[in-house]
């Protein structure tokens, strides 16, 4: 498969500045740096961004590729990226100094961590979601522990750092290619990458610093959700490590079906059956929104189909911009079974009108014979 231009990889102009260039490989490399970005195909992404930034943030290579495009640097040559291979920096750590300020120092494994989103799904019903609640809900999540609060070690007991990674919670290893020496970094295999030791673990969380725990916490649904729709709680999910601050708890919202209304935007709409007689002669009649009914006149000779608007009483917009209205679709209802005497009576209608019965109609080929004529 061809690669793709290295401009467009980074989303850049071929006559982009070296500012430029690097500002956007930072906000690209953040984003799909594999230890931020979990979702399959971004550790491909990284890979492709990191290559595009060696060679357009070296004025001699961006020189060669915008003359020869990839050709340049096939058979081996430079800018084929890689892990291996960061635009200048020797590993993925490199990436965070270069966001987080490493200072040139080892990189800090054992920086804080903010804890995972979690997601909750709630179903609720059409007048809830127009007017908004307030309820509680139970979520599984995992907590700083409450006997060490989060250090692992049982209170009272020492906690050293590290000897073999000086606290660092990283090794650098430096291995030989035909490319010549690639340092890299692991995690410490002593202190597994937190930096420090303890000699003995926690009771309450076994030396993980974090606890499971069910926790009935009260949410808020805002006045005119929609379905599908996502209420972000701060704060309320996975808790943190090393320090960090919890994630945030996502409540995916799902709206039943009502039985008369539906929801068009913020608008709500609804389908009112009326008789023959009082389309025909017009009525004042009670229409039922999401407040109660309220009447509504139907003028003379109002036709199937027409649609009659309520002003106000839709759904309140979800960021505050007015409320929306209710459109009345008038259904004229035909009698299915009438009387002799009711026939008749229609019969005489219809003749008072100028209008033919219908045993006196004519055809349909009639009709058209009638117009060819």
């Amino acid at each position: 498969m061809a690669k793709q231009d290295y401009y467009e990889v980074l989303g850049v102009s071929k006559g982009a500045q070296v500012d430029d260039i690097k500002k956007a490989y930072r906000r690209l490399a953040r984003e799909y740096h594999p230890d931020v970005n979990k979702d399959p195909g971004a550790e491909d992404k990284f890979k492709e961004i990191n290559e595009a930034y060696k060679v357009l943030s070296d004025g001699e290579r961006k020189a060669k590729y915008d003359q020869y495009g990839h050709a340049a640097f096939e058979n081996g040559g430079p800018g084929q990226g890689g892990f291996g291979d960061f635009g200048g920096f020797d590993d993925l750590g490199d990436v965070f100094d270069m966001f987080f300020g490493g200072g040139g120092g080892s990189r800090q494994s054992n920086r804080p961590r903010k804890g995972s989103d979690l997601r909750y799904d709630m179903s609720i019903e059409f007048e809830e979601a127009a007017f908004g609640l307030e309820q509680s809900i139970e979520i599984p999540r995992t907590e700083v522990c409450p006997h060490c609060h989060g250090n692992q070690a049982e209170p009272g007991t020492p906690i050293k750092s590290c000897p073999d990674c000086n606290g660092s919670g990283e090794q650098r290893v430096i291995q030989r290619t035909p490319f010549g020496q690639v340092s890299s970094s692991r995690p410490c295999s002593r202190c597994e990458g937190q930096g420090k030791i303890f000699e003995q673990a926690c009771k309450e969380c076994n030396g993980n610093g974090r606890v499971r725990r069910t926790r009935k916490i009260r949410v808020k649904i805002p006045a005119g959700i929609d379905h599908g729709q996502v209420v972000r709680v701060t704060a309320q999910g996975e808790a943190g490590t090393r320090g960090g601050p919890a994630g945030d708890l996502q409540i995916v919202v799902h709206v039943k079906p009502h039985k008369i209304f539906e929801r068009q935007g913020n608008d709500v709409v609804c389908e009112l059956p009326i008789s023959f007689v009082q389309a025909t002669l017009g009525d004042e009649i009670e229409v039922p929104t999401l407040e109660g009914s309220v009447k509504m006149k139907i003028a003379e000779g109002t036709q199937s189909g027409r649609v009659m608007r309520l002003r106000g009483k839709g759904i309140q917009d979800v960021r505050g911009y007015g409320r929306g209205d209710q459109l009345v679709h008038i259904k004229v209802l035909t009698p299915a079974k009438l009387t002799n005497k009711q026939k008749e009576l229609l019969r005489e209608f219809a003749k008072e009108r100028g209008e033919s019965h219908p045993e006196e109609s004519k055809s349909f080929f009639e009709k058209v014979k009638d117009v060819l004529r």
